[in-house]
């Protein structure tokens, strides 16, 4: 059993919208997560983010989850939005460092190693976003399977 846990700021976008992605794949032996570094619990998703999952035919019930110790010891993959993301946690939890990677690091991009933070912007961006982390996603499915 892969449990991936994606970690974003604030739960309500990026990881997120991430988690939503690769449910929405149903792949067999695969259970995930989503939580945040500095989010408060039980937030709605960003608006922008419900309606770009909308259009992709994505149905997603969230609330945010600030990250906890049991978030971390119940993964066998951490998959982080940004360098900085990943920074935080190796701080935090040094003795899980061996499964805490940029989602763009575990797929072997090796362009700009962050998704970028659509918070505040406006739909086209979020729907930027969404697609940035499904290609990192879809990249990633060998590897986790």
């Amino acid at each position: 059993m892969a449990r991936i846990l994606f970690v974003c700021t604030g739960n309500t976008c990026r990881s997120p919208m991430a988690e939503a992605i690769l449910k929405s794949k149903q792949v067999p032996g695969v259970e995930v997560k989503s939580a945040g570094v500095y989010a408060v619990n039980g937030a709605d998703a960003s608006i922008n983010a419900k309606i770009v999952l909308e259009e992709n035919r994505i149905i997603h019930d969230h609330r945010s989850a600030s990250l906890t110790k049991e978030d971390v010891e119940w993964a066998s993959l951490i998959l982080t939005m940004t360098e900085g993301h990943k920074a935080v946690l190796l701080d935090q939890y040094p003795e899980a460092s061996d499964k805490i990677f940029t989602l763009k690091e575990y797929a072997e991009e090796n362009q700009n190693p962050d998704i970028a933070d659509p918070f505040g912007g406006n739909q086209q961006i979020y729907h930027q976003s969404f697609l940035e982390i499904k290609e990192n996603i879809e990249k990633i499915l060998k590897k986790i399977r």
